[in-house]
């Protein structure tokens, strides 16, 4: 079930570079996929947020109005949105994919699920300067489910960003009751194997600056 026409999220998840992570087969399998996207506007921008479950069940959907100062420090805002809601309504051994179109914010989160014991991540993580307790919060719930993995997908074909570039068209999204739905049990020896790097472009999206 994919919403505005679009791929489902494990489809999109399954097709995208995860940075930072070379995973191997059957890591792709995830239980819940959370696709998020910030925007700016002078006028107000908003958070856009989109969880389905592995079978395409949609579990919530959020068009919310917002004044982020930036674009940059809108995503960091509309991923920790999404991930509260999620973790809210999914178990706490939860295996979870999650979709972004901002390769900072995946090279970030990713960094930080490959960091030490310690929680001080293995390189140098620069996050927007407003930003900074929403990535405490991102951290601390990205290292709460089972496993999880940020892959980064253009905002072409991100679900979110609608949700998020025109909040106040799809603001009925808002009112869809709540939902705790738990992924079909799926038994299969398919192999999905990891995307590759080698030949993707990058994108215009490497940092999105303030403008949308």
């Amino acid at each position: 079930m994919a919403a505005y026409g679009r791929p489902a999220l494990r489809d999109l998840f399954d097709d995208s570079p995860t940075p930072h992570i070379a995973h191997p087969p059957r890591t792709h399998h995830r239980g819940f996929y959370v696709a998020t996207d910030g925007s700016y506007r002078k006028q107000g921008g908003g958070l856009g947020v989109v969880i389905e479950t592995r079978s395409g069940d949609r579990v919530a959907r959020l068009a919310v109005p917002d004044r982020s100062p930036n674009n940059n420090v809108a995503e960091y805002r509309a991923l920790h949105l999404g991930l509260d809601v999620l973790a809210e309504r999914a178990p706490r051994d939860a295996r979870v994919g999650v979709l972004v179109d901002h390769d900072e914010l995946a090279a970030n989160t990713n960094r930080a699920l490959l960091s030490k014991p310690d929680r001080r991540p293995q390189r140098h993580v620069s996050v927007p300067e407003r930003s900074r307790y929403h990535w405490r919060g991102i951290r601390a719930r990205v290292r709460g489910f089972g496993t999880c993995r940020v892959a980064r997908i253009d905002s072409t074909e991100n679900p979110a960003h609608p949700l998020a570039n025109t909040p106040d068209q799809y603001y009925h999204v808002n009112e869809e009751p709540p939902r705790c739905v738990l992924p079909t049990a799926v038994e299969t020896d398919e192999q999905i194997p990891p995307p590759s790097r080698a030949g993707r472009s990058r994108g215009a999206n490497a940092s999105k600056s303030s403008g949308d």
